[in-house]
Parts: C-alpha cells; structure tokens; sequence
C-alpha cells in the first residue's frame, strides 16, 4: 500500500495538473493512466483512487476503461515481458509448444509474473511477423523462427545477463 509520503504521489499528481486544465475531464484519463503506468510500471489499486478523487471520476468507471485496453497492466510487471503471438501463422507454426516451453521454463502461466520479478508472460493476437512464425516478443525485441530450443537458450540469456547486473 501506498503512503502519503511517497515520492511517485507528488510526481502523479504534478503529471496530472500538467496534463490537464481543471476542473478536470474525463476525457484525460487515459492520458493520466498512460502516465501513472509510465510512473509504477502498473495502475495500483491505491493510485486509481487518488486519480478518482482528484478527478472526481466513479473508480468503477476508471476501472472499466483500465480493463478494456489491454495497454494497461493492472498488477506488477516483470523486469522483461515477454508477449507469445498467438495468431493463426505462429499458432500453425507451434506457438502452443512455445507457451508450454516457457510455462515449463518459467514456473508461471499467462499473465502471471516470475516470483524473482524477471519475466511476465502475455499472449498477444497478433505481433504482424507472419513470417518469421512462431513468434515472441521480449519488451521491444521480435524473436522469430522460435523451437523448444531456441526460446529456452533466449529466456536463459537474459537470465544471465540480469544476473550480471
């Protein structure tokens, strides 16, 4: 839980005054999300109702907009995401033995984080390299042509390379 002495608050509510003219309107919140989660990394539950009191919006509305784009992470993300394309070619192409892969590999499931805070596992509909099937994208990065193999000795290099840091 958050406390009122908490650096991030004062940022968030000085990105709040910038971001907008008050009184405030509805029509910034996803801006002022987008900037919460640059700020946490997520939308804590405790930030939502700051932003609902500050912008005298229902927390239920803010929290419908939250879960309707899938952009907004709603729990703490891992140091590295890592986004499974699950679309038709990837899916052909063994995209389930991938999932299965990293399931093993990771110790987690879909939308759960690894308890070291190194990874999160998402699926994504679609990464737009067809090609290059199966896919993963890790933050920024497409890996493509992916086996069993390929995407075990991936996730185990940036293991490593955390490790260094």
């Amino acid at each position: 839980m958050l406390t009122k002495d908490d650096p991030k608050l004062d940022q968030l509510k000085q990105t709040i005054d910038q971001v907008m003219q008050k009184p405030y309107s509805d029509s910034y919140l996803i801006a002022v999300l987008h900037k919460t989660q640059a700020l946490y990394g997520y939308l804590p539950e405790d930030i939502i109702n700051i932003i609902s009191v500050d912008m005298n919006i229902p927390t239920a509305h803010i929290w419908g907009v939250a879960t309707f784009y899938h952009y907004f992470n709603l729990t703490p993300q891992g140091q590295h995401r890592i986004a499974i394309c699950l679309g038709t070619a990837c899916y052909v192409k063994g995209a389930a033995q991938i999932v299965e892969t990293l399931k093993q590999q990771l110790k987690i499931d879909m939308g759960q984080t690894t308890a070291d805070g190194l990874f999160t596992l998402r699926p994504a509909r679609c990464l737009g390299a067809c090609g290059l099937a199966p896919v993963v994208m890790i933050d920024d990065t497409i890996h493509g042509e992916l086996t069993p193999k390929k995407m075990s000795d991936i996730v185990n290099k940036h293991r490593r390379q955390a490790k260094k840091k």
